[in-house]
């Protein structure tokens, strides 16, 4: 897109009031333990509340939440996964730790899109999106394309944080 083109209207995703982003610098400062402890106690507070796991290189979702299965696929729609009061949706649960992924671009782009508006959320006051550590391609694509409401920066107070 050229420098001084207006940018295209963000798409609100159907049902979901509020999209919390919670990221991060770097990897290992705490960034998904926020997200998930975030997620679990807006739902305790009586808030109606998704996590989506956009950390496609290193999901840690399913195993801090506990839960192993894969969800469910109905015609073009899938089905949200549900522990703790809380809708989930990793990568996690679709590839196993075993197989690694290399995706940039176009794929991940479709990928996250796809958590986004192809999983049925149902109504949701609060989505928060664990993302992936860094800047990269699935906050551009949050920040192009869905209506963030919040953001939180997981950092940790320790020199070699500033190093890197």
């Amino acid at each position: 897109m050229a420098p001084n083109q207006p940018q295209p209207p963000k798409q609100p995703i159907p049902g979901v009031r509020n999209l919390i982003a919670v990221g991060s610098g770097k990897g290992g400062v705490g960034k998904t333990t926020v997200a998930v402890n975030l997620a679990v106690a807006l739902a305790r507070l009586g808030q109606s509340t998704g996590l989506m796991d956009a950390d496609v290189y290193g999901p840690n979702v399913p195993l801090m939440m506990g839960i192993n299965r894969a969800p469910v696929a109905r015609g073009e729609r899938i089905e949200p996964l549900e522990q703790h009061g809380v809708k989930l949706m990793s990568m996690g649960f679709l590839n196993p730790g075993d197989r690694p992924l290399v995706w940039r671009g176009p794929m991940l782009h479709s990928v996250i899109q796809q958590f986004l508006r192809g999983v049925e959320w149902g109504e949701l006051d609060y989505l928060v999106i664990d993302l992936p550590p860094g800047t990269g391609d699935v906050q551009l694509t949050l920040i192009q394309t869905a209506p963030i409401t919040g953001a939180i920066v997981v950092t940790t107070p320790s020199d070699v944080s500033l190093e890197d």
